[in-house]
């Protein structure tokens, strides 16, 4: 496993992996190791030193930390020793492992072996025109960084489209730095693309971008940097893969979440019809050698290593028949990453449809949480996973409960079902559910026409939980056979009283009370659609406020639309039946739907869907 941290909970992305692990920050770090001349000191101000050498490997001959209680610990492969031992040490270059490095170097200068050079991560600092805040480095607006799966290859193409919503943060000028790496992680381009001045929409699609540069079919990824933000850091999208011949492929997933993580869950099993391929893509410099990746069934602990490297950057397909044969669905897969790759792709092909989700990330420093069975009375029913039930004339709705932390041992669940009006229809006790349990619940049995059901904690059977409750959520065309599938984890709803940071706001401390959710318009074959739920842990207001906001390219407001939801209750959304005809046609290519609400927090699904069978399935992004 990858020595590096990458993101914590309640700290957010460490910006310190995102300043080393950016592709122009490996160029230059390659070059900075091309100045270094034995033997070579590490000077580790900031505790760094593993992360450095895990990323870009180097031989270090000694190591020096200026803290008396990490002397002697070995670091970076490293026994570290006392920075007032450097003088003595005989090294012809000191590498002071810290960025704005210019009083460090000061202070140490007295403390040099004679003849050294001093050299600093400095010289691997981006451009300045990179940079959104110019006069602190490391300062995590400095790397709103993505990546994104993109293909233009086999018959299908991708298309990454969001808004300029650092906007409505007061941003100025944002434009993105993008870099296109093929499958075996070479440069197939690299360019900019500004963003409209206001919250406007914009969108990045694979056959623009072969057409541009002139490419051959590719299979890779997309790196991604905006520059120029406000307020966020992370940098949010929807994608869409649908086939470029107009076929029956369609479906859609969102961003691939920044932050490396060492396992990742939510991976299901083919049915015997089904082929599942992970699309394994490095997000480092660094090869991943060969038996760090592994597929385990979930529970068994029995994993079955990848026995070949990925090189930097490359992409590679993982047929998961290949190294579970004979796992059917409902299995569920666990993905073992060692910190080599941001939230992966699964794609599953069925007959002539092919279909594209993502896993998650699966916790590793979660601990049963022993007030959650106690929670008081104010959270009302406290962690909560909403999910819609599609109208059940056309569509079957089935979940499947999914382990998403290591110490997660059993998952004591009910399901609460709710039609469109809030009023509870049924509810059943799922059990406590071990590890390895493969259970996946076809919503038929409710016999409920439309609304959404919740996964929400219950422990009559005992069992432990710690508020990381995720599920996966598969919807089928009874007519053309079509597929979609999204995931997502638990959170505390509409309360005033908070717990642990939930109910999650988009900016700031909790609780988090109100709606901001991005709608994509569909084109001239789809509409697009989204499935808005009003979940609610206790009572709250009895019928939500609001408002679907129709925003053109630059982001100007073209259109408003009101809507009621009651509380516990859902509702679809059709832009092309909420607005007029003329209104979408000023919205244009880049407008989209804003879902606003001052009074509740929404949660909802987005897709496009067809004529032909075809639609797409994914849970919504707000900022």
């Amino acid at each position: 496993m990858l020595q590096i941290d990458t993101f914590d909970a309640r700290a957010g992305g460490n910006v310190i992996y995102k300043a080393l692990a950016h592709p122009l920050a490996a160029e230059a770090i390659a070059r900075l190791y091309g100045r270094l001349q034995g033997p070579v000191a590490l000077y580790d101000p900031d505790g760094i030193a593993d992360a450095l050498i895990a990323l870009y490997p180097t031989l270090i001959d000694r190591l020096f930390v200026h803290d008396v209680t990490l002397v002697g610990q070995r670091r970076a492969g490293v026994t570290a020793g006392a920075l007032t031992d450097l003088t003595a040490s005989g090294c012809r270059t000191v590498l002071i492992a810290a960025f704005d490095a210019g009083r460090i170097a000061s202070r140490i200068a007295p403390m040099l072996p004679p003849g050294a050079s001093v050299l600093t991560l400095d010289e691997v600092r981006l451009p300045d025109a990179l940079l959104s805040n110019r006069d602190r480095y490391l300062d995590k607006l400095n790397f709103a960084t993505n990546f994104a799966f993109f293909r233009e290859a086999d018959g299908l193409s991708t298309r990454v489209a969001s808004a300029n919503y650092w906007a409505s943060y007061g941003a100025g000028p944002v434009r993105l730095w993008l870099r296109l790496f093929d499958s075996g992680g070479a440069v197939l381009a690299t360019w900019e693309q500004a963003l409209p001045a206001g919250p406007g929409g914009f969108s990045i699609d694979s056959r623009s971008v072969r057409e541009r540069f002139g490419l051959d079919p590719f299979i890779g990824q997309l790196f991604i940097h905006a520059v120029g933000v406000a307020g966020h850091d992370v940098v949010k999208y929807a994608l869409d893969t649908y086939a470029a011949d107009n076929g029956a492929s369609l479906s859609c997933t969102h961003d691939a979440n920044a932050w490396p993580s060492d396992r990742f869950a939510g991976l299901p099993a083919p049915r015997p019809d089904e082929k599942v391929v992970v699309w394994l893509q490095n997000s480092h410099a660094v090869p991943i050698p060969a038996g760090s990746i592994a597929l385990d069934r979930m529970g068994a602990e029995q994993p079955v290593p990848l026995d070949q490297p990925v090189g930097p950057f490359a992409t590679v397909a993982l047929d998961v028949a290949d190294y579970l044969p004979g796992l059917r669905w409902p299995g569920q897969i666990e993905l073992r990453a060692g910190r080599h790759v941001v939230r992966p792709r699964y794609e599953v092909t069925r007959q002539d449809r092919v279909r594209i989700a993502h896993v998650n990330v699966e916790r590793d420093n979660l601990r049963p949480d022993p007030m959650i069975p106690t929670l008081p009375a104010e959270l009302g029913r406290g962690y909560i996973l909403p999910f819609p039930i599609l109208p059940k004339s056309r569509f079957r709705s089935i979940v499947q409960p999914t382990p998403m932390a290591t110490t997660q041992r059993d998952l004591p669940i009910r399901l609460d079902v709710f039609d469109q009006a809030g009023i509870k229809r049924a509810e059943t006790f799922l059990g406590n559910l071990p590890r390895d349990r493969s259970l996946a619940l076809d919503l038929e049995q409710f016999d409920l026409e439309a609304g959404h059901a919740e996964l929400v904690y219950d422990f009559r059977d005992g069992g432990e939980a710690d508020g990381w409750l995720h599920a996966l959520f598969r919807y089928e065309d009874r007519h053309s056979g079509h597929v979609a599938e999204s995931s997502f984890g638990a959170h505390i709803f509409n309360t005033a009283m908070t717990y642990r940071d939930e109910p999650q706001s988009y900016a700031g401390p909790p609780p988090g009370l109100s709606t901001r959710l991005f709608l994509k318009l569909g084109d001239s074959r789809r509409h697009s659609f989204a499935a808005l739920i009003y979940p609610a842990s206790g009572p709250w207001h009895p019928v939500s406020a609001t408002i679907l906001q129709l925003h053109d390219g630059s982001g100007a407001m073209i259109a408003q639309a009101p809507l009621e939801i009651a509380c516990s209750g859902s509702a679809m959304v059709w832009p092309h039946l909420a607005f007029d005809t003329a209104a979408l046609e000023a919205a244009g290519d880049g407008g989209y739907v804003l879902v606003r609400d001052p009074t509740c927090r929404l949660f909802g699904y987005h897709g496009l869907m067809d004529e032909a069978g075809g639609f797409s399935l994914d849970h919504m992004f707000g900022f």
